[in-house]
């Protein structure tokens, strides 16, 4: 009697022990599901948050470009023509394809080439422009739309922007290539004295690209910037492969 006593309380234990289980595996498992499903809101939250940040710098960076080009080709009427004929280039892909979330790296790099032309206008002919593009247009990401738009603007404006155009040995030097698909703009330039790297820096077009690819390429890219004895040079790696396949497999 008391055998069989045992085997009950046996059997009635192991019973609790596996419907405790169950429930705590069940229990496990509906957190599982709430903690996907919240991780997949806060995803949605974060891009939809970095999408009007982004849509807030570029509502700042592009009356400031429009301002810099418009005082380039007011400076040299003599070469109205030319001048107009790049500035309607450049405003035609800010005010229809910066609206776009990616352009392709062919779009963003004749975009480049043309702001490029636009600035040298107001420039003395004989100063020293080092300008070379290495493009592949082979390359399988040369079309694709993975480029985010006006992401070059920020390095070449600066570099007008700071040069001492006066002094003897004052170049710029801007270097533009897409090899393996990955992107590369190399720009070095003679500072000026009046503008110290502190002070560029600090200013708003700087922040902007470091704050958009931050948030679009996040760790596919690197922008490396120093100064050694007046001479400022940045350097913009994107790997634009990677980010292309991330986008196709997450069906963004």
């Amino acid at each position: 009697m008391i055998h069989d006593y045992l085997i009950f309380i046996g059997v009635f234990a192991i019973f609790l022990f596996l419907a405790a289980m169950i429930y705590l595996f069940s229990q496990n498992q509906k957190l599982k599901q709430s903690n996907t499903k919240l991780s997949e809101s806060n995803k949605i939250i974060e891009q939809r948050l970095n999408e009007v940040r982004l849509e807030h710098i570029g509502t700042k960076l592009n009356p400031h470009l429009f301002k810099n080009i418009l005082n380039s080709v007011q400076s040299h009427a003599y070469q109205t023509y030319m001048s107009l004929d790049k500035l309607a280039n450049v405003l035609d892909y800010i005010l229809y394809e910066s609206n776009n979330k990616y352009v392709s790296p062919k779009e963003e790099l004749n975009f480049a080439l043309s702001l490029i032309e636009i600035n040298k206008i107001k420039v003395n002919p004989l100063f020293d422009f080092r300008i070379k593009f290495k493009i592949n247009k082979t390359d399988t990401i040369y079309e694709e739309k993975v480029f985010a738009p006006l992401i070059s603007v920020d390095l070449i404006e600066n570099a007008f922007k700071h040069t001492d155009f006066l002094a003897q040995d004052s170049f710029i030097s801007i270097f533009m290539e897409l090899e393996n698909r990955v992107f590369t703009m190399k720009v070095i330039n003679k500072a000026s004295l009046k503008n110290s790297l502190e002070k560029e820096k600090s200013g708003f077009g700087s922040q902007s690209l470091d704050q958009r690819l931050k948030m679009i390429y996040n760790t596919h890219y690197q922008l490396e910037k120093s100064s050694k004895n007046g001479i400022f040079t940045a350097e913009l790696k994107i790997n634009l492969g990677e980010f292309y396949d991330k986008m196709r497999y997450s069906g963004r």
